[in-house]
């Protein structure tokens, strides 16, 4: 099957997923294109079965905003006659379906039918999709397209919920590649990140206020209090630097280490002993799945997806949007025994088993399949 997927390049959950699947696929004999402003930055090689096609916005002087939807529908209209493309796969539904359906409305014209599968992942529903300006535009889309996948069950709820969608959402977790995780702890050097007695707690986000990154510094802070330890807050962001600001007041900004934007985060959560969430909200979680896979407990709030991953008790604890003092409770219980810790580190990984990409991308194709029979 030749297979377009249009996503955002970026290390946003949406983008991760998108070429951690199109990648796979192609291990699987499809050909994939993948079509967007830069190449993904997981995409780590391009080969006969993966392509990557660049959309470029010329600067035109009347355009105050560059109109990066038409670029996209053209480009996709070029390229599905070009390779001659079975289905497109969006992710995001805006503006990806809605270029993508303006792309088949052009095909048509030519005789060209192409079925567009459309994976809602999150914001663009819950966030920025429900906005006035754009709602409409997204219940369009949305109702467009052949097939509609959600990322969970929580977000599935809540598409139905806001938008008036009257086709069927089909719920396909989102995954992990654990092939991909086969470190063991003695490959890990520990060591270079913190001393022999003291546990390692990680924070990975795009530090945007929905992350809540200042519960993160309040509850390693009251964490501290009780046993030694490090946090590792991976990321940039606008919440950064009060992120900062917040571990100098409460004492606790040398114990901290501000790493970036990393392509190493697995091997950070190789030598990590608990991975901390405490979001607004999480249409999934793939953070903490990420976490997991390595082995990670996870502390994460319990909005959301989130309880779809993190399996209370089991492989971490869910508590409400805020409450730093449970979370931090539940970070102690884990962390103050080895014999805890290790038990919670095991349910961790066989939780994340669940979603292993071997699992989830033969859903994907059955999603294809669909599509195919309804164009």
């Amino acid at each position: 099957m030749k297979i377009g997927i249009v996503c955002y390049p970026t290390f946003g959950g949406s983008g991760v997923v998108a070429t951690e699947l199109g990648m796979a696929l192609s291990k699987r004999g499809h050909e994939i294109h993948f079509i967007t402003y830069k190449q993904p930055v997981r995409l780590e090689y391009l080969s006969n079965h993966i392509h990557y096609h660049q959309v470029n916005v010329p600067e035109y002087p009347l355009f105050h905003y560059q109109p990066y939807e038409l670029a996209l529908s053209s480009k996709l209209v070029d390229m599905v006659k070009l390779h001659q493309l079975d289905v497109l796969h969006v992710h995001y539904a805006i503006p990806h379906a809605y270029a993508g359906y303006m792309a088949k409305k052009m095909l048509k014209e030519e005789g060209i039918h192409i079925p567009m599968v459309t994976t809602l992942h999150g914001t663009d529903i819950t966030l920025v999709g429900n906005h006035p300006f754009y709602k409409p535009a997204v219940t369009f889309s949305i109702n467009k397209s052949d097939v509609v996948t959600s990322v969970s069950q929580s977000l599935k709820d809540d598409t139905l919920k806001y938008f008036d969608v009257k086709t069927e959402i089909q719920v396909v977790h989102n995954f992990i590649d654990s092939s991909k995780r086969k470190t063991t702890f003695e490959d890990c050097q520990r060591g270079i990140m913190a001393e022999e007695d003291e546990r390692i707690i990680t924070h990975v986000s795009n530090f945007r206020k929905v992350k809540r990154v200042d519960d993160v510094i309040r509850i390693f802070q009251k964490v501290t209090e009780k046993l030694k330890a490090k946090l590792i807050m991976v990321g940039e962001g606008p919440e950064i630097e009060n992120a900062k600001n917040l571990a100098r007041e409460l004492g606790v900004f040398e114990k901290v280490i501000f790493m970036g934007e990393s392509n190493e985060v697995n091997k950070i959560l190789c030598f990590s002993d608990l991975f901390l969430l405490p979001s607004e909200n999480e249409s999934f979680g793939l953070a903490a799945l990420e976490a997991m896979v390595n082995g990670v407990p996870v502390i994460s709030t319990n909005t959301g997806g989130l309880p779809e991953v993190n399996k209370h008790g089991f492989s971490g604890f869910l508590a409400d949007v805020g409450d730093t003092e449970k979370m931090a409770h539940y970070a102690l219980e884990i962390l103050t025994e080895d014999v805890e810790l290790k038990k919670f580190k095991e349910n961790a990984k066989k939780m994340a088993s669940k979603f292993d990409i071997e699992t989830i991308v033969p859903l994907y194709e059955e999603v294809y399949a669909k599509a195919l029979q309804k164009s």
